[in-house]
């Protein structure tokens, strides 16, 4: 059975070939010393951690996944252990300030290294989730106490982080939530309420988890305007920085899922427990979305892991499954059959998983890169560029790389035809841990709302027209290359449709806000496409370069024609579906809302 291996060919031709990391390094002063050696050196010793010490665990914690009993929840065999090794090896440290025994390292470093862990094992990837989001937002919201209490042991792993947000009658409008603060005499608040749905809510890992939950002072506004974060420690911090009492936060239950098994997903009551106002009263939600949209960017990637660990699985069946004869005629005429790699439907099929897979790593990737310029790029105007290219595309990236990860899962599955309905694959848990990356951080249809009526129209598309003229100039540049022209052309057109779908869609829009919602899933889909058929047509100009290069050299000419075959399945196959995008968004929303609620029956 073929075990998963990071795919390192291919991130070293978007970290190096692509995007050029190491340039994008030296212009960041807080980066600068980070060379290729050490981004090369650091993947290497990753992937040989997850391959080695986490993958192994995938299966089987699946299987085993967690125990729940009188408020204490047991993460499946093996999972403590390996998270002991992982934190002690430096892994949860690597982005953080040195002042807080961090390693300094790039936050998009860190981000392309969590592809790796969650097509490892994703739900031990889970419970290093919060971490990330939880000392952002303390970085930013939190004050120098509070930072100096939280910050150390989250970053050396000691604590662990959760995001409480959600209850069981809310869903995503947090507006509704009845959490309450009450002032205590001592400057801190006592919080009550339920949250659900808690990633890592409770379990065995370590001494101590913090928890950023929100929840409404007395007589503050109604709806979100009224909504304030707080720290609350599963124990309470003494004097010294060391967990003390238990507060008065406890586990109810954990769920039972379709999958991701291995990780708990928790029940928490918040029975008088001690909480920190985080940051501004009533600002609550503002400075959760610091949390929100780390966790968003790295949910996208989890899309790019479920794709890749998907196209391994069925890539290495297909090679070695026997089955009918190539239409053209035998290919193996010494054995009964041919692989099953000759036939054009399953051609079809691994070459999907391997355009979206490959395609939203470079989507992915380029965020990840925004990441460290919104933070540590010296210059002013490309701060405030990077942080608008982060919120135009974290929901394209979101969305779109989950959906296509859990299609990708889904064609895996596919390809090993009754074999990959049994477990005995691994593709089956595949496609049942996918499924639930698409719905957490924000669904597809919520996403896609805040892309449309936020980003876009919400902007009088200055965000959508910036990336567009981006593309264009890239179009521009190589419309007099023979090869490119066949990327190009298409992509060029497709700038100026999406100029012209939006432009109707507002039209609509300033008449019946309906239409917003009615276009907006379709709208994100197409963004989607057109973005990857972008970074394709990239991909392809490098590996053409490349390719004149290493043919006269003899190195790895076949890696860069693959590159451009990739790319021109993708033009052929996959980004004709903006065609049914578009004709879904012109439909508009008549249609779709003329059934009164009261009629819809069964």
């Amino acid at each position: 059975m073929t075990r998963y291996r990071a795919p390192k060919r291919d991130i070293r031709f978007v970290v190096r070939e692509l995007f050029d990391f190491e340039t994008h390094y030296r212009k960041l002063p807080a980066y600068s010393e980070v060379d290729e050696n050490l981004i090369h050196t650091i993947l290497d010793e990753y992937a040989a951690f997850c391959e080695e010490v986490v993958a192994p665990l995938n299966r089987s914690g699946d299987e085993e996944g967690c125990t729940f009993s009188d408020g204490e929840v047991r993460a499946p065999k093996g999972f403590k252990e390996a998270y002991r090794q992982y934190a002690e090896a430096g892994w949860t440290s690597l982005p953080w300030e040195r002042e807080h025994g961090g390693q300094g390292l790039p936050l998009s470093l860190n981000k392309l290294l969590m592809e790796i862990l969650a097509a490892s094992n994703v739900a031990f990837s889970l419970y290093l989730s919060a971490q990330p989001g939880a000392l952002e937002t303390l970085s930013v919201f939190g004050s120098p106490a509070q930072r100096e209490t939280y910050a150390p042991k989250l970053v050396d792993g000691t604590w662990n982080a959760t995001m409480c947000l959600t209850e069981p009658h809310c869903g995503t409008d947090l507006g509704l939530l009845r959490t309450k603060a009450e002032p205590d005499t001592d400057g801190a608040f006592r919080i009550s309420g339920t949250k659900v749905f808690i990633t890592g809510g409770e379990h065995d890992f370590n001494e101590n988890i913090v928890h950023l939950v929100l929840a409404r002072i007395e007589n503050a506004p109604a709806g979100t305007a009224g909504i304030s974060l707080f720290v609350v420690p599963k124990f309470d911090v003494d004097a010294d920085g060391n967990p003390g009492k238990r507060n008065a936060v406890s586990c109810g239950s954990i769920e039972h899922k379709m999958g991701v098994h291995g990780s708990s997903t928790c029940m928490m009551h918040f029975e008088g427990a001690k909480g920190h106002l985080l940051g501004e009263p009533n600002r609550g939600l503002h400075a959760m979305f610091t949390f929100i949209n780390a966790s968003r960017i790295s949910a996208a990637m989890q899309g790019v892991a479920h794709a890749e660990f998907g196209f391994q699985k069925s890539l290495a069946y297909a090679r070695e499954r026997l089955q009918m004869r190539a239409a053209a005629g035998p290919e193996r005429p010494d054995h009964a059959a041919d692989p099953i790699i000759v036939h054009p439907n399953v051609r079809r099929m691994l070459l999907t998983q391997k355009a979206l897979a490959e395609g939203n790593r470079m989507m992915t990737y380029d965020l990840a890169m925004q990441l460290d310029r919104a933070a540590h790029d010296p210059r002013t105007d490309d701060r405030r560029r990077a942080r608008q290219r982060l919120d135009f595309m974290t929901p394209i990236a979101k969305a779109f790389a989950t959906e296509t990860g859990f299609e990708a899962a889904n064609l895996a599955l596919q390809c090993f035809g009754g074999h990959g309905y049994i477990r005995e694959w691994g593709v089956e848990q595949n496609v049942r841990d996918a499924r639930v990356a698409t719905l957490y951080e924000g669904t597809t249809g919520v996403q896609a709302l805040d892309l449309l009526g936020r980003k876009v129209l919400g902007t009088q598309g200055t965000l959508l027209a910036e990336f567009i003229d981006e593309i264009e100039r890239f179009c521009e540049a190589h419309h007099d290359s023979s090869l490119m022209s066949l990327f190009v052309s298409r992509l060029a057109g497709l700038t100026r449709e999406w100029s012209a779908v939006t432009e109707r869609v507002g039209q609509r829009a300033s008449v019946n806000p309906e239409e917003i919602g009615a276009a907006s899933v379709s709208y994100l889909m197409y963004a989607g496409y057109v973005c990857l058929a972008y970074y394709w047509a990239r991909a392809a100009a490098v590996a053409a370069t490349a390719a004149e290069r290493t043919f006269e050299s003899g190195e790895e000419p076949d890696f860069y024609e693959s590159k451009i075959a990739t790319a021109r399945f993708y033009y052929d196959h996959i980004l004709p579906r903006t065609r049914a995008c578009v004709g879904v968004i012109d439909a508009g929303a008549e249609s779709l809302m003329a059934l009164n609620a009261e009629s819809f029956q069964f």
